[in-house]
């Protein structure tokens, strides 16, 4: 009969420990939202299934955004980071834009991936919190990626690398606070391109390629590279990407 108590009590124990474990809350949740209206990347595929993954190894929530009125202040409050994962054009409405302007004031943080910057270049206050809006581009091209600031992580393996990219030459700095952490070498491929009437020429030493900046009560944290669908495979730009995350979720770094 002691045995069986034993064996009992232990069994008791251990479904106690497993659901504990299982229920164990994550890091943060993050929402990523991937709405186009504008160009469609290929590599949006690739990059919800790189942040899902990246969110199982890494101990934190990514849920997709899949409901277009979904996007209110009741929702957003379960998420300590949105990501704008390669979106254009215009995707959120007048209230919905009020719903993401509280959730950075309350302290929240945002991460904008590629396009993100070719997206509501109408919403000053968005614009401001990207730090850099989208001008134009030359055709995808290697070039050598500079490290400008090594106290921020998760860049080790990128300075100093070869990288395929569709680098963005992007408009004047909109936010004066822009801790740029990453740039790409000018000298190292051709910037110069024209659309009819819209020129690149490039924007010489330092052309930015990932910032972050404290505004308006939360944290931004931006990256131009993953244009590519095999950016989303590299472990070097996942880890350059999973610290920009955890930065703008918990303001660890």
């Amino acid at each position: 009969m002691k045995t069986k108590q034993l064996l009992l009590a232990l069994l008791i124990a251990c479904t106690f420990f497993s659901t504990s474990v299982h229920a164990q809350q994550k890091q943060f949740k993050t929402l990523i939202v991937t709405t186009t209206n504008g160009w469609h990347h290929e590599s949006l595929h690739a990059g919800v299934l790189a942040l899902k993954e990246m969110a199982n190894k890494n101990f934190f929530d990514a849920v997709l955004h899949e409901n277009p009125n979904g996007f209110t202040d009741d929702y957003l409050k379960q998420f300590q980071a949105v990501i704008f994962l390669n979106t254009t054009g215009d995707i959120l409405n007048a209230e919905q834009q009020k719903v993401m302007e509280r959730f950075i004031q309350s302290g929240k943080g945002f991460v904008g991936i590629h396009s993100a910057s070719d997206t509501e270049y109408d919403w000053e206050w968005y614009t401001k919190m990207v730090g850099h809006m989208f001008h134009i581009h030359p055709t995808v091209q290697t070039a050598k990626l500079q490290v400008l600031d090594k106290s921020f992580p998760g860049l080790k393996d990128l300075d100093g690398k070869l990288w395929t990219e569709e680098y963005y030459e992007f408009s004047p700095a909109k936010s004066n606070d822009l801790q740029v952490v990453l740039s790409v070498d000018e000298s190292t491929y051709n910037p110069k391109v024209q659309w009819g009437p819209k020129k690149g020429e490039g924007m010489g030493k330092v052309h930015p390629m990932a910032w972050y900046h404290n505004y308006d009560g939360g944290r931004a944290f931006y990256t131009a590279l993953g244009h590519l669908p095999t950016n989303f495979s590299n472990p070097a730009f996942l880890d350059h990407l999973y610290a920009g995350i955890l930065w703008a979720a918990t303001g660890r770094k």
